[in-house]
């Protein structure tokens, strides 16, 4: 079985893998993260959702050996210095999550849209959630809480 260098939340990581293998197998198997998620196995609910180099990416369907050198975020690197992202501690204030399990898709899709667009409006918060699911319908106490988050951090910038 092939080794593949992964570049997980800032630290090269090998890992064992298959080449067709997806990635999230990687994650959670091989390195035990616990924020992407098996939701659908079809790259259509976003519970696996990861950042490759800024974008939001599948990794249920995402082949381990496509992945290469390229930055990997995940929802367990977010945390720095013991302070949650933005963006998570305005889904805690806001208790956007019911059960939790798809959490870690719409979290990864808030960090990159609001990373890439720290002022996006109301509307391109709406359509960047276009293909994220949750099943408990907690989607608008989710867009509240990525509305607070991008509030928040622009007041943090100025």
């Amino acid at each position: 079985m092939p080794t593949y260098k992964l570049n997980v939340d800032g630290a090269v990581r090998a890992v064992e893998a298959e080449k067709d293998e997806p990635l999230l197998y990687a994650l959670t198997d091989a390195l035990k993260l616990k924020g992407p998620r098996f939701g659908c196995g079809l790259a259509q609910c976003g519970t696996c959702t990861v950042l490759v180099n800024g974008q939001p990416m599948r990794s249920c369907m995402l082949p381990t050996a496509s992945v290469g050198q390229k930055a990997i975020r995940t929802l367990d690197g977010l945390e720095k210095n013991g302070q949650l992202h933005p963006v998570q501690t305005a889904f805690v204030e806001e208790q956007a999550a019911q059960c939790g399990y798809c959490a870690n898709g719409w979290v990864m899709h808030a960090v990159a849209l609001l990373e890439k667009n720290p002022k996006a409006t109301d509307a391109q918060i709406q359509q960047g959630f276009a293909n994220v699911q949750c099943r408990c319908g907690t989607q608008i106490a989710i867009l509240r809480a990525v509305k607070k988050a991008r509030d928040n951090m622009a007041t943090a910038k100025a």
